[in-house]
């Protein structure tokens, strides 16, 4: 009996050991795209204050500024990658969730083209749901 729970034992690690080397890179994605959601959640208005300082903007009735989140956007994925400060009139820019950053590669690599398109929807990957009368003021660069 005790033979038995011994080899289960082992058959049970084994598994968790290769589960874990298989997914790996996709904790590893997780983990940043749920950091770096979590950081422009906790520090976003002091991020857009500062951006704010060093255009000097002050935000008005008619125009006002926010930091959200820029998701990479592809086939069957959707991550985050940094954070956009947003602007525009303060009734839109309170829609804006995120920033979807679709791209394409043209002449195979040599030409990147990546649109920032403000959007009021964090999940992406069912379409992007565009916030008219927005744009982006400013790109911030999280080091992770």
């Amino acid at each position: 009996m005790a033979k038995k729970t011994w080899i289960r034992v082992a058959a049970v690690g084994a598994c968790v050991v290769v589960l874990s080397a298989l997914a790996a890179p996709q904790i590893k994605q997780v983990i940043k795209v749920v950091g770096v959601g979590a950081a422009v959640k906790q520090f976003g208005p002091d991020i857009n204050r500062e951006l704010n300082k060093l255009v000097k903007h002050k935000d008005t009735a008619t125009m006002t500024t926010k930091v959200v989140p820029i998701l990479s956007v592809g086939v069957g994925k959707s991550s985050a990658i940094g954070a956009a400060q947003v602007m525009g009139p303060k009734s839109a820019v309170e829609k804006v969730q995120a920033v979807a950053s679709p791209e394409v590669d043209l002449f195979g690599k040599e030409i990147r083209i990546r649109a920032m398109i403000p959007v009021s929807s964090i999940d992406v990957t069912k379409g992007i749901n565009r916030v008219d009368g927005v744009g982006v003021s400013g790109i911030v660069d999280l080091k992770l």
